[in-house]
This record gives C-alpha cells, sequence and structure tokens, in this order.
C-alpha cells in the first residue's frame, strides 16, 4: 500500500510563507473556499477570529498548503504551512533539497536572495555540490 506525503511547515505567517515557496518551486497554493469558510462561521463551527483575507480572498488563519499544480491529486505530495508562535531556535532536523534540473545554481541562489532568502553556506561531497539557503523565515533548504 503507498501513502500520500503531507510536509508540514510551522511559521509565524503561512500565507506569505505559502505563497513564497509556491513561487519558488513554480507550484500553487491549494485555492480557498470562502463559501466553505463562511457557512462555516455562521454555523457556529468556526469564528471570524479564525480566519482573515489574504490577497482579497477569506481564507483560514492557521495555514495554507501548496502543491505540485493544479492537476495534483489528493495523493500528490503537499506541503502545509501552519501558524505557530514559537520561534526557530537552531538548524532544521528536516529540509528538503531543491533540485534546480541543470539551471544555474549560483543564478538562482541570487534570485531567491532577492526574494528574501538568505545563502548559508556552500557544500559538497564527491562529485555533488549543492548550496544550504534558509526561507525568509529561517527554515534550511539546498538548492543543487
Amino acid at each position: 500500500m503507498a501513502y500520500s506525503l503531507q510536509i508540514v511547515v510551522d511559521c509565524h505567517d503561512p500565507h506569505v510563507l505559502a505563497d513564497w515557496w509556491a513561487e519558488t518551486m513554480g507550484w500553487q497554493v491549494e485555492p480557498s473556499d470562502p463559501d466553505f469558510i463562511r457557512s462555516m462561521v455562521e454555523k457556529g463551527f468556526a469564528t471570524a477570529e479564525q480566519t482573515l483575507t489574504h490577497k482579497g480572498s477569506l481564507v483560514w488563519a492557521i495555514g495554507a498548503a501548496i502543491t505540485a499544480g493544479a492537476d495534483a491529486g489528493p495523493d500528490q505530495p503537499r506541503i502545509l504551512f501552519q501558524s505557530s508562535h514559537e520561534n526557530k531556535v537552531g538548524k532544521n532536523r528536516v529540509h528538503w533539497d531543491v533540485r534546480l534540473g541543470g539551471e544555474d545554481r549560483a543564478t538562482v541562489r541570487s534570485r531567491l536572495e532577492a526574494r528574501g532568502a538568505t545563502f548559508l553556506w556552500a557544500a559538497g561531497q564527491g562529485p555533488h555540490s549543492w548550496f544550504t539557503m534558509a526561507d525568509p523565515e529561517g527554515n534550511e533548504f539546498c538548492i543543487s
């Protein structure tokens, strides 16, 4: 039996970080269903304080997810960014590697830095090399 995978990232501003990662990966933020959200508030299953407006759309305040595109089905990997008030302390125990498919690593590094990423260090092992970066909230990832 195969399982599906969702990676969850705790962060301060899940909608902004989801937007950043969707653009970085060429993925998309999962669309919101404002009518459903309003109905949950109207029926008392949620409160207006649990919602917010992001880019003109009503969304759940606690999180946002990204997927590999509009055709991504329910069993496709997704990354969920969820609200956390705790600050990141120390190195991530899990990170992801963004494989660039032959695109120039230095060019991608510059583009990511212009969008708020931080270059941390360059490393390599055998014939493989990569840059370790941090997203705008300090979560490490590698580009190779």
